[in-house]
C-alpha cells in the first residue's frame, strides 16, 4: 500500500484546527473545509494547507478524508451528500480513507462503513480523549477502529496528533470505546457529586472529604486498577470482601442520605442492584462477582 500523504480534513474548529495543524506541521499535504470560511482563513493563516470552496474540491485526490464533526449523523450527510453530489464520497478514488475522529454513534459507523465498501473506500473510526489543550500539543490518546493494516497504514498521521493510538478491533469498535470510556467518567463524576453534597447535608467538610476520597477510591484504589483487572478479568474473585458486606455498606450510606433528607438517586439504584446481587448469587461471594448479574442478564462473559 502507498504511504498516505494528501489529506481532507472537516471540521477545523477548536479541536480540529490544532489537530490538522500538526499534519501540515508533520509534512502532510492538508486541504481543509469548514462551513465557517473564517475558520479556514483563521487555520491557513496560522498553519498553511489549503482553504476549499466546498466538500468535493477537500476529497478530491486525497489519500484521506478526516471528519472531525458533531455526529455520526452530520459525518454520514458530508461523506454520502444526502442526495447532493457535493459530498466526499463523490470525489473520493478507490483505495481511499474516510477517518472519522469525532466522537459518533458506532452503529451509524458500521453503517456508513458498509455503504462506503462498494465504492472502494475504506472507512477508520478514530475518536480522541483529551480536550483542546491535549488536542494543542499532540499528546491526545487515538483509539482507532479498522482493519488493522490499514491502520498501520496510518499511523503516520496519528502519531502527529497523539501520544497513544489504541487499536481496539474492527469499524465502530473505537467509538463504542470513546462512548464508553465516557459513560463511565459521567458516572464517576455524579457518583462523587452525590457522596459530597450528602456527606455536607450530614456536616462534613466539602474540600476534607474530597481530599480523603483520593487515597481511598482513587489511584491504587480505584475499581478497575484493584478489582476489574485482576480479579474480575481473571476469574480469581479474591478481594476478601463479601458481596454481601459490599450491600450493607452501601444500604448505610443510602440510609444515611435519606435520614438527612439528602438527594440520592444513584445510591438508591446502586443499593437495589447490590441488594439484588447478595439474594440471587449469594452474599457470602467476593464482591467482584457482581459482574454475573450483568453477563447473565446480557448473555455475555468478559473472559468467553
Amino acid at each position: 500500500m502507498s504511504a498516505v500523504r494528501r489529506i481532507g480534513f472537516i471540521g477545523v474548529g477548536n479541536m480540529g484546527n490544532p489537530m490538522a495543524g500538526h499534519l501540515v506541521q508533520a509534512g502532510f499535504e492538508v486541504a481543509v473545509f469548514d462551513i465557517r470560511p473564517e475558520a479556514m482563513e483563521a487555520f491557513v493563516s496560522q498553519h498553511g494547507g489549503k482553504a476549499t470552496a466546498a466538500l468535493v474540491d477537500v476529497a478530491h485526490e486525497a489519500d484521506a478524508v478526516i471528519t472531525m464533526l458533531p455526529d455520526d449523523k452530520v459525518v454520514r450527510k458530508v461523506v454520502l451528500g444526502d442526495g447532493s453530489e457535493n459530498c466526499v464520497a463523490a470525489a473520493l478514488a478507490r483505495g481511499a480513507v474516510v477517518i472519522d475522529m469525532s466522537t459518533s454513534d458506532p452503529v451509524g459507523t458500521r453503517s456508513l462503513a458498509e455503504a462506503l465498501r462498494p465504492r472502494g473506500v475504506e472507512m477508520v473510526d478514530a475518536p480522541v480523549m483529551g480536550g483542546v489543550v491535549f488536542a494543542k500539543d499532540a499528546t491526545l490518546d487515538i483509539m482507532v477502529g479498522g482493519d488493522a493494516a490499514l491502520v498501520e497504514r496510518l499511523r503516520p498521521l496519528f502519531e502527529a496528533m497523539g501520544r497513544s493510538i489504541i487499536h481496539c478491533g474492527g469499524v465502530g469498535s473505537a467509538h463504542a470505546l470513546k462512548a464508553l470510556a465516557n459513560y463511565v467518567n459521567a458516572c464517576a463524576l455524579i457518583n462523587v457529586v452525590e457522596a459530597l453534597v450528602i456527606g455536607r447535608r450530614f456536616g462534613l467538610d466539602a474540600k476534607l472529604m474530597a481530599d480523603a476520597l483520593i487515597p481511598m477510591c482513587a489511584g491504587r484504589n480505584h475499581p478497575i486498577e484493584k478489582k476489574v483487572i485482576p480479579h474480575i478479568l481473571t476469574r480469581k474473585y479474591g478481594t476478601g470482601m463479601a458481596l454481601g458486606f459490599i450491600a450493607k455498606d452501601v444500604k448505610i450510606a443510602i440510609d444515611t442520605a435519606n435520614s438527612i433528607g439528602a438527594f440520592a438517586p444513584l445510591g438508591e439504584r446502586v443499593s437495589e442492584l447490590w441488594s439484588q446481587a447478595a439474594a440471587r448469587l449469594g452474599a457470602t461471594l467476593d464482591q467482584t462477582e457482581i459482574v454475573r448479574l450483568w453477563e447473565e442478564a446480557s448473555g455475555v462473559s468478559l473472559t468467553g
